[in-house]
């Protein structure tokens, strides 16, 4: 007799290409739930060397110890005995478009990857569908410097001794229970290494599509910047809508060589079944630099916070960040730095907007360790309700452990101002487009630091809310 699988209801509207669903076809999958035979099955299935499995096994005893966390938004519903951790999809790894099945490269074509690479917008992509890379390739000139952009799993195979030095050594599997789970499943992802004193001129990208429903992605990505080089890497995820939970547990790991910079941009668009429980870490030397720009959408239950943990005098971090909460939703997400070196230096803009009766939360941390002197953190937090059910929280934590820091707070909360509605109803524009237009302003500083084509893909996210009309 087939198990029986809860079900979350879900409201019917329409998110357009990002909705369209695949047949389901797979060439190997594990059962549903987590056991120790799961994860070695996993392992065996990627050809694994023996401290990967062990890593595994190791991770699963922590989950399994661990409860969830009971400060955040209500993730019960997660229940492990109902997800698939691993569909391997009927495709081989390529780096050729035309020989990724028709129907997989359809779903990438309708979301505008192969477009984007054709058109030099981006000098290496991966696709990730399910569990598995099925399309990764860079452009030669950055190979030919030393650049390696690569799927995880090959990652594992070809540079074993630079993945066992940084893999899990960013985000442990203690750190909380779905950093656990992660490292017990984890499958696909990216490896990222840029040498000494190069520039990645042209952004990396890789874009993650769950199509299964039922099933949890774990992709993994490492990057590692090393000495005065720069990348911009940027991560797209989407996935259509089911009525039952999805999972989304990926884990990204970020080492910021000496005078090196790394940009990580996001724009995560799941559907209103996932529970986003993603995490990510970077770790940033002297004079290094992190900048992550962040835009989450959909998903029913989201927690993420970036970290930044800034080890070299004069390393800094960067957070932008926008969420949107609609019905049902409770988008929980922040940034977390850790000042432990001297003269570092933060900032967090911060934006959310919530309609409908959504809940959205920033949950930050900035913590500034006692040899860390002269350190300077600025947060700013603003959120925008559009109606009188929604909700909005800031909840900051600040932990100073020496008097030498210069650090500031501030967070507004209001709602879009009738007074500006009328001014511009008054001159012609419909209500809904004038309102449309108000949040278009306030989420300006988070698009214009993105590539304009994902500035223009979060407008459309952003219309699509206010439309009422997303999943």
């Amino acid at each position: 007799m087939p198990k029986q699988t809860k079900k979350t209801q879900l409201e019917e509207m329409d998110r357009g290409i990002y909705d369209i669903k695949d047949k389901v076809v797979y060439r190997k999958k594990t059962e549903q739930g987590l056991t120790e035979e799961i994860v070695r099955a996993i392992s065996e299935e990627k050809n694994e060397p023996e401290w990967m499995l062990n890593f595994r096994l190791e991770a699963l005893k922590i989950y399994n110890k661990k409860v969830n966390p009971v400060w955040g938004p209500d993730i019960s519903a997660v229940n492990m005995d109902e997800i698939t951790t691993y569909i391997r999809p009927d495709a081989d790894l390529t780096d050729d478009w035309k020989k990724v099945p028709d129907e997989i490269a359809d779903t990438f074509d309708r979301l505008g990857i192969p477009e984007a690479e054709k058109n030099a917008m981006l000098s290496g992509v991966g696709a990730q569908y399910d569990s598995e890379v099925v399309y990764h390739n860079i452009q030669k000139y950055l190979l030919d410097q030393g650049v390696v952009y690569t799927d995880f799993e090959t990652g594992v195979r070809e540079y074993p001794e630079v993945v066992k030095e940084y893999f899990g050594k960013c985000i442990t599997p203690n750190l909380h229970k779905y950093a656990a789970l992660h490292y017990a499943v984890w499958s696909g992802g990216s490896f990222v290494y840029v040498p000494e004193g190069v520039k990645v001129d042209v952004p990396l990208q890789s874009y993650f599509r769950l199509n299964a429903p039922g099933a949890g992605q774990f992709e993994h990505t490492l990057i590692i910047v090393e000495k005065d080089a720069y990348c911009h890497f940027i991560e797209g995820c989407s996935a259509p809508k089911y009525n039952m939970i999805n999972l989304h547990a990926g884990g990204v790991e970020l080492f910021v060589g000496e005078n090196a910079t790394l940009r990580y941009s996001t724009i995560e668009n799941w559907s209103r079944n996932m529970y986003n429980l993603n995490t990510k870490r970077a770790v940033v030397q002297k004079n290094g630099k992190i900048e992550w720009v962040s835009g989450s959408f959909g998903s029913k239950v989201s927690m993420l916070y970036p970290a930044s943990v800034l080890v070299g005098e004069h390393a800094s971090s960067e957070y932008t960040g926008i969420s949107f909460a609609g019905a049902g939703q409770n988008i929980d997400t922040g940034a977390k730095t850790i000042h432990a070196a001297p003269y570092t230096t933060s900032t967090v803009n911060s934006k959310s907007i919530s309609k409908g009766g959504g809940v959205a939360v920033y949950r930050g941390l900035v913590k500034v360790t006692k040899n860390a002197h002269h350190c300077k953190s600025s947060v700013s937090c603003e959120s925008l309700m559009l109606d009188s059910e929604s909700r909005s929280d800031t909840i900051p934590v600040i932990d100073i452990r020496n008097k030498n820091v210069d650090l500031g707070h501030e967070a507004k909360i209001g709602r879009i101002s009738d007074k500006v509605i009328f001014y511009l109803m008054s001159r012609g524009i419909s209500e809904e487009e004038a309102k449309a237009m108000v949040v278009r302003g306030f989420a300006e500083p988070i698009a214009k630091e993105l590539p304009l084509e994902y500035a223009v893909e979060m407008n459309n996210l952003i219309g699509l809310e206010l439309e009422g009309s997303i999943g």
